[in-house]
């Protein structure tokens, strides 16, 4: 079978009709169209796969089948309107790439003015790859056409996560970015802001509310299932206590009387928020409570005609509250119970820090995770700021920001500084996991697997973690050009990992995106489990997660079926990741994210003659689809066989030689990351001012920390 990929370049503007006043700013969907034949015998074009959209300068891939057709439409970002497209077979792509397999860069005329410029290529694969992985050829000696052949590992993949949510009686609220006036469904006030207000929006029934609101609403989802979100811990308990107070002392069984309406004024949906439109007929008002809704909101709206939510809910508060002061024993339990109720009446821009202090990092209380209190020093460490330091190159970069090399002034220390914007880390609702990997990168320092944290600071626009430079490059660009690891060095990787990630998950932290481009070398070949952002903490006995998220090909089994899960997930990715050093493929294909899906669900992974018995047995039992039974859970992976030769103690404390040393020239020498990042004008992404003018920088408050090891 031949694919084609293509590498989009640049696009000519020259001939674009552009609005006045706006900013060139393009961007293209692609979209991949399959000729399909319908009942009457005719052909028809369809498209069976999501969108892409493609950055520039990056590629994406097509097979050759019959009839197939690629789409690429040009448009431009503020304002976001359509500027060209162009239309073609696959097969007639092909044709234009040249014969002797080299790239061909050409023009494409878009329609209907405009030009694209794009870089083709045709590739040939074999029909079953795990054949020519087969082949007793070492990676030395197998030729360009043969790797491309093998079904190596070419590409970087990129992790996932859903959008988080906050479940309450039934409602499964979103972070969301409202474009119009909207109000509150619970206290009817209007959602301020942009980035620092932003509201929840219900997925199944679309009720607006405020993010201080949401727990305070009483009405039911009408379309709301069991609770299973990771944020259903800290309200079950209130939840259920206010049901059976509800259930006992009120009738909140009361359907609205709606009526079609004719509003002769500008007015807005008591449940979705926003303004009902049309010259007549625009909605529905109730007969008795005079509650407001679109026609399409009827269905959605919760039995509670005549009840007002804000002051019903807030008297309820003051009952419990007078109940939990009358039965304090104690001054000193009265005196709790007050800290508790204005801790209650505070809202999210209280004064307090929102990130905890990084001195409580350094120790452990026991089994529970929560770290010893070090007595700070003696006096202030300095702070640092991103013109203290001389940004060098490019490292990596993905969607949550960039990670550079740079060089503190007037020194030789280099240091790796990870960049994240303020605004997508509110868009996505990610305060709490910079939080989370914050704290991680401070335990870190106990233990040598893991990458080390020297200082955060931040700007305006960004957030800034300092940690050490690990100059040899990941392993994803190492099996890149050596194409599998043998069973010495795979194995020497794999127990370094299985000693970073039992340090993590006996303090109740799951990893959750492990892979190869998250595990670094250091100067003498020892690796380092690197970027926290995925991981999740409190992870002990019955407290679960079930956030969906990592990274596609690593992705276990329990996350793909919505299941709640545990430490359980990191071993399976851990599967994944030696079988990928061990046999340089993945062990579960898909040509899209579907497919890849159903492969981790159902297929089982073949290995070649060449991979020993253990190291057969040591993956598979890793890849076993019951968490349950999966080695890491049911029995140390330390004990297997594989495994034996290894002295764990002896390697925690760095006593064994690496079997692989990396080249590096210095201390800045950045030769082993990938050149598609190192090769970038180093620059931070700049931030929309009025997008920046309503951050609320309130919300980012205690993130600056500087480790005392930053100092000397």
């Amino acid at each position: 079978m031949v694919f084609l990929r293509v590498r989009l370049l640049q696009v000519d503007k020259e001939d674009l009709e552009q609005p006045t006043g706006s900013v060139f700013d393009p961007y293209c969907a692609v979209n991949v169209l399959e000729s399909v034949r319908t009942a009457t015998g005719t052909t028809q074009l369809v498209q069976k796969k999501k969108t892409v959209y493609p950055e520039w300068n990056k590629c994406f891939d097509s097979h050759l089948y019959d009839g197939r057709q690629i789409q690429i439409i040009v448009k431009n970002k503020k304002p976001d309107i359509f500027m060209c497209e162009f239309q073609s077979t696959v097969k007639n792509l092909a044709q234009r790439c040249h014969e002797n397999g080299e790239v061909a860069t050409i023009w494409l005329e878009m329609k209907p003015t405009g030009k694209l410029q794009v870089q083709l290529k045709c590739f040939s694969e074999e029909n079953d790859t795990s054949q020519s992985m087969i082949k007793d050829n070492s990676p030395q000696t197998m030729t360009p056409e043969e790797k491309s052949n093998t079904g190596a590992l070419t590409r970087r993949r990129g992790a996932m996560r859903q959008a988080k949510v906050y479940e309450h009686r039934g409602h499964q609220y979103l972070a969301h970015y409202f474009r119009a006036p909207t109000y509150c469904s619970y206290c009817s006030e209007f959602i301020w802001g942009v980035m620092n207000k932003q509201g929840y929006k219900c997925k199944e029934c679309q009720m607006a509310v405020h993010k201080r609101c949401y727990e305070q609403v009483l009405g039911k989802c009408p379309g709301g299932g069991t609770e299973t979100s990771d944020t259903k811990g800290h309200t079950e308990l209130r939840n259920a206590h206010q049901n059976e107070r509800l259930k006992e002392r009120f009738n909140l069984n009361m359907p609205h009387r709606f009526k079609v309406h004719n509003y002769m004024s500008p007015t807005f949906c008591d449940h979705c928020g926003t303004m009902l439109y049309g010259l007549f007929r625009q909605g529905l008002k109730c007969e008795v409570c005079n509650f407001n809704v679109h026609h399409k909101c009827q269905k959605n709206v919760p039995h509670l005609c005549g009840v007002n939510q804000k002051l019903l809910s807030e008297a309820m508060r003051e009952v419990e509250r007078a109940r939990s002061v009358s039965d304090a024993h104690s001054a000193s339990a009265r005196q709790k119970a007050a800290v508790q109720m204005m801790r209650e009446d505070s809202d999210s821009d209280e004064e307090s820090d929102v990130y905890e202090p990084l001195w409580h990092t350094a120790g452990q209380d026991g089994a529970s995770g929560l770290a010893k209190p070090l007595s700070p020093p003696p006096a202030p460490p300095k702070t640092f700021k991103i013109e203290d330091f001389v940004l060098l190159k490019v490292l990596g970069k993905g969607s949550f920001g960039k990670v550079m090399l740079a060089q503190l002034k007037k020194s030789n220390r280099y240091f790796a500084i990870k960049a994240l914007k303020k605004d997508v880390v509110l868009e996505d609702d990610d305060i709490e996991c910079t939080m989370v990997e914050r704290h991680v990168l401070g335990l870190a320092w106990q233990h040598p697997f893991l990458t080390h944290l020297y200082c955060t600071f931040q700007s305006q626009e960004h957030l800034f973690f300092v940690m050490e430079y690990l100059n040899g490059g990941d392993l994803m660009f190492h099996i890149q050009s050596s194409l599998r690891f043998d069973e010495k060095r795979a194995k020497f990787y794999g127990a370094e990992i299985i000693l970073g990630l039992r340090f993590l998950h006996e303090r109740g932290i799951i990893y959750r995106d492990l892979k190869l481009d998250n595990v670094l070398l250091d100067s003498e070949g020892h690796i380092k489990i690197a970027d926290f952002g995925m991981c999740k903490q409190n992870i002990f006995g019955d407290n679960l997660a079930s956030t969906f998220c990592g990274t596609p090909d690593y992705i276990a089994p329990e996350i793909l079926k919505g299941q709640k899960y545990s430490a359980s997930v990191d071993w399976w990715s851990f599967g994944v990741l030696l079988f990928e050093m061990l046999i340089g493929q993945s062990p579960f294909h898909g040509e899209d994210e579907d497919l890849l899906f159903d492969s981790i669900l159902h297929d089982t992974p073949s290995f070649p003659r060449w991979i020993g018995k253990d190291a057969q047995n040591c993956v598979s039992r890793f890849l076993e689809r019951d968490p349950s039974k999966r080695l890491g859970v049911i029995e140390d992976p330390r004990k297997h066989s594989f495994f034996k030769q290894i002295d764990f103690d002896s390697l925690e404390r760095r006593q064994i030689a690496p079997p692989f040393k990396p080249k590096i020239k210095s201390a800045s020498d950045a030769s082993n990351f990938d050149p598609e990042f190192t090769m970038e004008r180093v620059a931070l992404s700049r931030t929309d001012k009025e997008i920046l003018d309503s951050i609320n920088q309130k919300q980012f408050r205690g993130f600056s920390f500087t480790n005392p090891k930053m100092a000397e």
